[in-house]
């Protein structure tokens, strides 16, 4: 990247307009949850990405072909993971806990570059990461004698984004953000297939069944939510790899933690949900500990999102 091409108070405007989105965005899923089913919700939501990524391809703006589709597929594979997690997470937890959660996922990166590709860690991305687990830990706060695994659930959400990051650069170089996202997608889309057709339980009425849930109506009301969904998300990721085309990668991933403050601030505003101080200095705890990491990083390690899904 060329220094004329970096506008990097542009870049950090276009993150944070994406964490905007995405934050709002995200907190509509209780009005799909309460009613609706997370396995029906990732397939219709992909459908309709789908109709637009194609409309965008036929306007010209790229292609959804992958030049490698294995490696595009295991990709696909443990993000589209995540996001299951993230969102079966959403109708049960409050927002602010599984955005911080999802927000490991730097940490995680580091372990699995020093694990897998024998990479040299300095002492200030070490220390970040033990930071960032003990503000994931003030976060969730497990109490022992009444220990949750679900509050967990987010935080391995972190873990299998972290492996995608990973694997982003690892195998699909060359691969174009249209393509991943296709991908992406793709994969959300063959789960909540599955889902529909392997979910069988006796869901209990409410949020609660957002997961035992195969189906749900799909009026209206759902429609329209499944589709603001739909939108905000390829928005959102649109605004984000706009600000890593436009800034360097490793200034411009700290912006991505906004998405801590929108995510919380709209779920105070829309369902009156709030972050005790403890969260809340877990959180900032994390964000440091991730900002270190990206500015630390040679090979820049970008926050919980990244510019393509």
């Amino acid at each position: 990247m060329g220094s004329e091409s970096v506008k990097p108070g542009v870049a950090a405007a276009s993150v944070i307009a994406g964490m905007f989105t995405l934050g709002l965005t995200d907190n509509f899923v209780p009005f799909i949850s309460e009613r609706g089913s997370l396995w029906q919700f990732h397939f219709i939501r992909s459908l309709m990405a789908f109709v637009i990524l194609g409309g965008v391809v036929m306007l010209g703006f790229g292609t959804l072909r992958p030049k490698r589709l294995i490696a595009v597929l295991g990709r696909s594979f443990f993000q589209a993971g995540a996001m299951l997690i993230y969102f079966g997470c959403l109708s049960v937890l409050p927002i602010g806990v599984v955005v911080a959660g999802l927000f490991t996922a730097p940490l995680f990166v580091v372990l699995i570059t020093i694990l897998f590709q024998g990479q040299n860690v300095g002492p200030f991305r070490w220390a970040a990461v033990i930071v960032g687990f003990i503000g994931a830990m003030m976060v969730i706060r497990p109490d022992p004698s009444a220990l949750d695994l679900v509050a967990f659930f987010p935080i391995f959400a972190g873990l299998l984004y972290a492996i995608g990051a990973v694997a982003t650069r690892a195998w699909c170089e060359g691969e174009s953000t249209l393509t991943l996202t296709a991908g992406f997608f793709g994969m959300l889309g063959v789960f909540g297939l599955i889902g529909i057709f392997v979910v069988n339980a006796d869901a209990p009425v409410g949020h609660a069944g957002f997961v035992l849930r195969s189906w749900g109506p799909l009026d209206s009301a759902m429609l329209f939510w499944f589709a603001v969904q739909a939108v905000g998300s390829l928005i959102g990721i649109a605004l984000i790899f706009r600000g890593y085309l436009l800034g360097e990668a490793s200034h411009v991933a700290v912006f991505e933690y906004s998405l801590l403050v929108f995510a919380s601030f709209w779920a105070w505003m829309l369902w009156g949900q709030t972050v005790p101080a403890l969260g809340l200095a877990g959180m900032v705890l994390i964000a440091v500990a991730g900002a270190v990491i990206a500015l630390r990083s040679a090979t820049p390690v970008q926050a919980g999102r990244v510019p393509e899904p």
